[in-house]
């Protein structure tokens, strides 16, 4: 690691969760920028070892790159457990008032702790993430600390691309998406606090642009995906003319990812050799699963690290999204080797005809006859690959330092 520039800010960051697994921090902590990382959990090497069940995704808060400096990582794992519990139980049936309750405890007890640190400055940075933000922010502010805030969705666009479609298909949602104002005025406080806003796609900027954000505080950054970890298939190879075309859709099955265009596309290629695997927790009801046509596989959740084994089984990944911030399956996919079939409404990743296809959102057609071209041009399976192989070294932990550094930059202006 390099040493810090005297003549160089410090950047503080600040999330719940792994997030990306912690991508930021460490790609400021490799160029020597990174003062000191704020999470819920940070997990302990018995926790690794030994958390199971419901607490076994406990064990991926962790990474060794940020565990090699004592010190550097702030974590309130008891706390964390609590407000886990509150989100399982209170929260259940309603879980946007409890994100709104962990984020302000969450903020505050980061807040308590960075006014108790004696290397935070005016030439200091603050990264956080939107919802357990605010409180930070305002303090800092205070203090003529600059803040960055990751919005990781299209926020009131999103909301209501999902509340229009449970209105076409009734029924299939588990439950109505609801809501309530505060969680929305609670980002909004944050965007306006936030010295710049980062959002990991075009769609997502114009989004918010939609929502009154003036364009300046906006900045495009893509996520990134570490190539070397995905143990991809060592060789490309032909797809056997006689096995079905086995498509993966990886992710929630929700009705914000298009599962219900995706199942109407398989439905119009019942009598073709293709098979659909639907991997990921459901969030449809149970009458429009019933509604899939035989092609179609629905197996529920499965752990992260069991994911390669479903891309390597896999031709070809789906992701019909009606709005994703980006949308990171899309370089695991093409990590593995497959080319992806996705809309526009997510991460700009996709070179259309090139390592996959784009198609509309909300067009079953479309979905269809694009799986239609593959069973037609078997070759185009071999090229896409390839392709997308290389693509996906393109989104990498150096490319997003670089990105931070540009950002860093326009912040010293």
């Amino acid at each position: 690691m390099s040493s810090f520039s005297t003549q160089s800010p410090l950047w503080f960051c600040s999330q719940i969760g792994a997030r990306e697994h912690f991508a930021i921090p460490r790609a400021l902590h490799q160029n020597g920028k990174l003062a000191a990382l704020c999470t819920d959990f940070w997990a302990s090497p018995l926790a690794r070892k030994f958390a199971a069940g419901k607490l076994r995704p406990l064990a991926a808060r962790f990474h060794p790159d940020l565990a090699r400096q004592p010190g550097l990582v702030h974590s309130w794992n008891l706390r964390s457990l609590g407000w886990e519990f509150l989100l399982r139980r209170k929260f259940a049936g309603a879980p946007y008032p409890g994100f709104i309750e962990v984020g302000k405890r969450f903020s505050t007890s980061v807040r308590e702790h960075l006014k108790r640190r004696t290397d935070l400055n005016g030439r200091s940075i603050f990264f956080a993430y939107d919802t357990g933000a605010l409180e930070s922010f305002a303090w800092c502010r205070s203090q003529k600390i600059q803040c960055v805030l990751n919005q990781m969705d299209p926020n009131r666009v999103e909301v209501d691309l999902v509340r229009a479609e449970e209105k076409n298909w009734p029924g299939w949602a588990v439950r109505p998406l609801e809501v309530p104002e505060e969680y929305f005025a609670r980002r909004e406080q944050e965007w306006v606090l936030a010295d710049r806003i980062v959002v990991n796609s075009e769609f997502s900027r114009q989004a918010l642009l939609q929502q009154g954000v003036p364009a300046e505080k906006l900045v495009v950054i893509p996520l990134c995906y570490e190539t070397g970890e995905a143990k991809r298939k060592s060789e490309i190879v032909n797809h056997k003319s006689d096995a079905p075309l086995r498509v993966l859709f990886l992710g929630q099955v929700l009705l914000r990812k298009g599962i219900q265009y995706l199942l109407a596309a398989a439905r119009q290629l019942e009598k073709e050799n293709i098979h659909f695997d639907v991997v990921g927790p459901v969030g449809i009801s149970e009458a429009a699963i019933k509604t899939a046509p035989g092609n179609v596989t629905f197996h529920g959740r499965t752990r992260r690290d069991q994911a390669a084994d479903w891309y390597r089984q896999a031709d070809v990944f789906v992701l019909p999204t009606l709005s994703d911030g980006f949308a990171l399956t899309q370089l695991e996919a093409m990590a593995h080797g497959l080319p992806v079939i996705a809309t526009p409404n997510c991460g700009a990743v996709v070179t259309d005809g090139a390592d996959g296809f784009l198609v509309p959102p909300r067009d079953a057609d479309a979905l269809a006859q694009t799986f239609w071209r593959y069973l037609a041009q078997p070759e185009l399976l071999v090229a896409q690959a390839a392709a997308a192989r290389e693509k996906s070294r393109q989104f990498t932990l150096n490319r997003l330092a670089e990105n931070l550094a540009r950002l860093e930059t326009d912040l010293g202006k």
